[in-house]
């Protein structure tokens, strides 16, 4: 049982152009690479960063303005 080479690649990439079709083809690579990161975050202990909220400066100045009118009533 030796390596595979180049023919053996080859051939075995053009099945799987044949069975998934070309357009699909960058839909798998996408998700492989999505679950692979993930893998290696949840191995790492690593959290999402996409979890945390970003405030933006028009939710930031609305917070003020609803503390002004707070100290204003009291």
């Amino acid at each position: 049982m030796g390596s595979i080479g180049m023919t053996e690649l080859l051939l075995i990439f053009g099945i799987i152009i044949l069975l998934f079709g070309a357009k699909k083809l960058p839909e798998i690579g996408r998700g492989l690479g999505e679950g692979i990161r993930s893998f290696k975050a949840a191995i790492s202990g690593e959290e999402k960063k996409e979890d945390e909220k970003v405030i933006t400066p028009k939710e930031i100045e609305a917070e003020v303005i609803k503390k002004e009118k707070v100290k204003e009533n009291a």
